[in-house]
């Protein structure tokens, strides 16, 4: 399909010097989106993407924002050879050409409003006006899905952007917003971690977890050596040991593993994107 806005143009540059770098054995770019801080993202992940490296005969460098839309942005200009997100599935973006390679196993994702266990909201209708906390107008689950939703309901709400999914967790936890709305699989994960007491007032159908996106430009040899170290690292000492030590970042008894996926699969973010309430690229 012809791209031939800002956004497509540059990414077509940054095609071909991708493509060099794989070429010429320098390091590549593994985006990822922006779910926790910075620096807690670079603990869970730099562990397997060492490993990964190792195996595939690749270094992988993390390279992300401060923000969620600052990593995505990074992905649009095509700065990722291969990048954990599912920013990548609107109109405009998918243009780009970043195709799914394989995702994280385990249960689907689903978005979620949630409030304060002492909140007296059981209802969306109760949000009208609050102050609602978001990752970024990115999120997925986080933002296109609960708006749309809102929107929908006619529930006209103010705001506020935290910059990550834990971000906006916390926004709520200590109480500056009225609800958040998240990731509910990682609001679960935080809520056990922090010790925080919430109730659900609106859950979203499932969507398959985040997946890992490769490059159109990366080596179709490179990008499968990729997917077969990820998928196969639960089941190799050296691999659960980077698993291990991911989960340790995250004071998580459970470990991570990685599935084969199509892009196909992932055709029901399309068709929500094409016809979302919400307003975006």
């Amino acid at each position: 399909m012809a791209c031939f806005t800002r956004r497509c143009v540059a990414a077509s540059l940054a095609f071909f010097a991708l493509a060099a770098q794989a070429d010429e054995g320098k390091p590549l770019n593994f985006g990822v989106i922006n779910q926790r801080s910075v620096a807690l993202t670079a603990q869970s992940w730099n562990p397997i993407l060492a490993y990964v490296g190792r195996k595939a005969g690749a270094t992988l460098h993390l390279k992300m924002g401060k923000t969620a839309p600052e990593t995505t942005a990074m992905t649009e200009r095509g700065e990722h050879a291969f990048a954990y997100t599912n920013h990548m599935f609107t109109p405009e973006r998918d243009k780009i050409g970043y195709k799914v390679i394989l995702r994280m196993s385990g249960a689907p994702i689903h978005g979620a409003i949630v409030v304060r266990e002492d909140s007296p909201a059981r209802s969306l209708k109760d949000l009208k006006g609050a102050a609602v906390a978001f990752p970024s107008r990115d999120a997925f689950v986080g933002y296109w899905l609960p708006m749309d939703q809102l929107i929908k309901g006619g529930v006209e709400v103010q705001e506020v952007f935290a910059g990550n999914q834990e971000g906006a967790m916390s926004q709520l936890q200590f109480g500056k917003v009225a609800a958040a709305a998240v990731n509910k699989k990682l609001l679960e994960k935080y809520a056990q971690r922090e010790d925080f007491r919430f109730r659900a007032i609106w859950i979203s159908d499932p969507y398959l977890d985040i997946p890992v996106m490769a490059h159109p430009s990366m080596p179709a040899k490179l990008v499968e050596a990729v997917r077969e170290a990820f998928i196969g690292m639960h089941k190799d000492p050296e691999g659960r040991k980077a698993l291990q030590a991911s989960a340790d970042a995250l004071e998580s008894k459970q470990l991570w593993s990685f599935v084969r996926a199509e892009d196909g699969d992932y055709d029901n973010y399309r068709r929500f994107y094409r016809n979302a309430a919400v307003k975006g690229d």
